[in-house]
């Protein structure tokens, strides 16, 4: 179906651009309950070979402006993002990225290639729109996704080379290292290491040199042992040698790849005060807040399926992690960007994150279930919050509810 209609797209004239996009992304809503007839796993993976080879919508149309904005010398044509989880192997960036999302974080990718735990490991408790999955850092390995980013890295190389000497080419649109939008790598560590800071050392120094940011993913409940790693001295003792690795590779004029931790939405408060602490002492470039939770909030408590061990994401995550991001903006006085995620579903979901005190939002979940019209959908909706509130920047937002 979705063939046809960008086969369509050829024949139907192209003289409003705009509406004819705008009826694309529409379209792949006929394909979503098929998809909800497969297996969990089966559909996500059909979901990243589709994206993989361009066919999913690509937008034509301009982020409204209110949207735009600048963080670590990096431009975001919008604060949307995809987390990391969807595109684990960084098979699918440029069909994700050209679908509008403002940024994409790939990963967890681990050293060595591993495959995670044993299926069946991904639950949908589809009328509370959310998920459980215990998947376990499945991962090709670094050497897989270097290679792959490599490619795309240098494919972009020469598209900015073409650019830059055609009077034709003058208005592409520029990006981050992986072409229009920007590229997150989440790091992970192999779940036989027993050396989880020479894992994260690898990661940054095969794969930093394709990363616009890097993400440290201390937080996923589904590999043993990796949640104490959020300990205040084991957290200190991690960041620093990773920050190391980072600082002492050779890096052109933009610099090195900014820094970050992602962090569990199940942590007391003594627990985020030591990572704020951490935080703020080694200047770290920015937080992740949160990956999915081993609660079951409510109402997804009473689901059958409740039970099943791994973490759960989706709309019943939304308040946990977004009262885990207010605390985490207080603690470090607003001086950290933080990344919110857990529960964005729509428009006034991410304004109320970055309201809490987020700079940019990802989600994964709702775009599981909603496919690729949701994204157009929800930078619309969040464009009208901000608009109506008399906002005129995104960042003029971000923490508002403290102000």
């Amino acid at each position: 179906m979705i063939g046809l209609a960008i086969a369509g797209g050829a024949y139907v004239s192209t003289a409003d651009e705009a509406k004819f996009c705008g009826w694309l992304f529409k379209s792949t809503q006929l394909v979503n309950p098929l998809f909800a007839l497969l297996d969990a796993e089966f559909a996500h993976r059909l979901a990243v070979t589709a994206a993989s080879h361009g066919f999913v919508p690509r937008e034509k149309r301009p982020d409204p402006s209110v949207l735009g904005l600048e963080i670590w010398g990096r431009k975001f044509t919008n604060p949307i993002g995809l987390a990391a989880g969807f595109d684990k192997n960084a098979e699918a960036v440029e069909g994700l990225l050209g679908m509008g999302f403002g940024f994409v974080e790939v990963g967890s990718v681990t050293p060595l290639p591993q495959e995670g735990n044993p299926k069946p490991r991904i639950f949908r408790l589809r009328e509370h729109g959310a998920v459980i999955n215990r998947c376990g850092f499945n991962s090709e390995g670094i050497v897989v996704v270097a290679k792959r980013l490599g490619a795309q890295h240098g494919k972009r190389k020469m598209e900015e080379t073409s650019s830059s000497t055609s009077p034709t080419t003058s208005d592409v649109k520029q990006g981050g290292k992986a072409g229009p939008g920007i590229l997150g790598v989440n790091l992970g560590k192999n779940k036989i290491s027993e050396d989880a800071t020479a894992d994260y050392v690898q990661g940054v120094h095969t794969l930093s040199q394709y990363a616009d940011y890097l993400v440290i993913n201390v937080s996923s409940p589904n590999t043993p042992g990796l949640r104490k790693l959020q300990g205040r001295k084991q957290l200190k003792d991690l960041v620093k040698k990773v920050q190391a690795a980072r600082d002492e590779m050779q890096w052109a004029e933009d610099g090195p790849p900014p820094l970050l931790v992602k962090i569990a939405p199940d942590l007391s408060k003594q627990d985020l005060e030591d990572i704020a602490a951490v935080a703020l002492a080694l200047r770290l470039d920015g937080l992740i807040i949160s990956n999915t939770t081993i609660s079951r909030p409510s109402p997804a408590d009473t689901h059958p399926l409740a039970q099943e061990a791994g973490g759960l994401s989706g709309k019943p995550l939304f308040d946990l992690s977004t009262n885990v991001l207010r605390e985490m903006y207080i603690l470090t006085r607003g001086k950290i960007p933080l990344i919110g995620c857990g529960g964005v579903s729509s428009g006034e979901d991410a304004y109320k994150k970055i309201r809490s005190g987020a700079t940019l939002v990802q989600l994964y979940t709702a775009f599981a279930y909603g496919g690729p019209a949701l994204i157009p959908r929800i930078k619309a909706e969040l464009a009208e919050c901000l608009e109506r509130d008399g906002f005129k920047s995104v960042q003029e937002a971000v923490g508002a509810d403290f102000k």
